[in-house]
């Protein structure tokens, strides 16, 4: 019998190379899977599967990680307000993760000797998918052609014409990947250190040009409602904001990171849901969360972002992380008030039963209610009582007390 390998599968020209070099060059029963982390219509997975079949596989497999990747993955990203370097959602680094999750577990589930990817030599995928495999199916040999054998894109279209393959062999001019926290968008000009990407190059053209106010809801820092629009999960609220919100150009920008390979990169993205939803939960966060809980939360959500990003989802830390994070929103319940305009918007503010900007203690720079000038006179003399000590004590020449 033929030795089993699954293999993580997209429809482009790396992985149909990998599929029909599994199948006739190492003699595998390849079982393909694709997984679906909320960018995919049901009329492109059908276009998949009809391709891989074409390709030779045994077996096709759509794994729906939709809300589970919500679930595990993106809701701390919103706990934490997490944006690397102060610009990326994580869109594509996120959802990777989950993908080489959902697919090691489908290893397990069909008992394949193999697993393989079509990740070059180049990228932060590679690491992340062998890491994830190595921690979670450590006994299956990882496979991976595209790298391996050092290939140019030439050289695999010369392998598919040989064996009979027809498919679209033109490069998009840029390389987009969508999923349900962002849509990257690759092309020459992120190539660059200089130069921006032109209108065509970003998958939603801009319609809209008046302005737009929203009502976002949270229940415990999960966006809930938009409106007067209720929704079951938050992935579809989060669905239901991109649809409105993308056509204004919000959430488009450049990303500049570091990779795990130690090179710089840049990568373009949309993401008006996640940019929307994690400036508006911060905002409410802001309200009803003390300033030892905001600090301790920033530091903690930079590295899990950072660790995230790194393809160390698994690492117990991160759990550790997460449930500080479930026990900050406790209380971050409540509307926030935006309003949309043409590529840019504005968190007008919020209304919260938590808001701890209560007039009943005191209105800033205008009244207290709660303390008197007396209070705060003995309160300034001890609050700096050390630091005045201390340049008494290192003053050349003090006065005598």
């Amino acid at each position: 019998m033929k030795k089993k390998v699954v293999l993580a599968y997209s429809g482009g020209l790396d992985t149909s190379f990998c599929c029909i070099y599994l199948t006739r060059d190492l003699g595998l029963e390849v079982h393909s899977v694709i997984v679906n982390t909320g960018g995919f219509s049901d009329e492109e997975l059908k276009a998949v599967e009809k391709r891989a079949f074409e390709m030779g596989v045994t077996s096709h497999h759509v794994v729906d990680e939709t809300k589970n990747f919500y679930d595990s993955c993106v809701r701390y990203l919103i706990y934490g307000n997490v944006l690397k370097n102060n610009t990326y959602p994580l869109s594509v680094s996120a959802e990777r993760v989950s993908q080489a999750t959902a697919i090691a577990n489908y290893v397990k589930e069909i008992g394949a000797e193999y697993v393989a990817h079509g990740s070059t030599g180049a990228g932060n995928d590679q690491v992340r998918f062998d890491m994830i495999f190595n921690i979670l199916i450590p006994n299956v040999e990882i496979l991976t052609p595209i790298r391996d054998l050092k290939l140019s894109r030439e050289e695999e279209i010369e392998y598919l014409k040989k064996h009979g393959v027809e498919m679209n062999f033109e490069k998009a001019k840029y390389s987009i990947n969508k999923g349900i926290w962002g849509t990257s968008v690759g092309g020459k000009e992120t190539l660059t250190s200089n130069l921006g990407l032109p209108e065509e190059a970003w998958p939603t053209p801009v319609t809209e040009t008046e302005a737009r106010n929203l009502e976002l809801v949270f229940e415990k820092g999960e966006l809930v409602g938009i409106d007067s629009e209720s929704y079951d999960h938050p992935a579809k609220a989060i669905q239901a904001l991109q649809a409105i919100a993308q056509p204004y150009g919000i959430g488009r920008d450049i990303h500049v990171g570091d990779t795990i390979i130690g090179i710089k990169g840049r990568v373009g993205f949309e993401a008006a849901a996640p940019v929307l939803i994690i400036k508006a939960h911060h905002t409410l966060e802001k309200h009803v969360l003390t300033k030892w809980q905001l600090t301790w939360k920033d530091q903690l959500s930079t590295f899990y972002g950072n660790w995230l990003h790194e393809g160390q989802f698994h690492d117990p830390v991160m759990r550790n992380i997460e449930a500080f994070l479930d026990d900050t929103q406790q209380y971050v319940s409540g509307k926030v008030f935006v309003q949309l305009l043409p590529y840019r918007f504005q968190v007008v503010g919020i209304e919260s039963a938590h808001d701890l900007m209560s007039n009943k203690f005191g209105s800033y720079g205008e009244m207290n209610n709660s303390w008197s000038g007396d209070d705060v006179k003995g309160f300034s003399k001890i609050f700096g009582n050390q630091v005045m000590i201390y340049h008494k004590v290192n003053t050349p020449n003090p006065p005598a007390p």
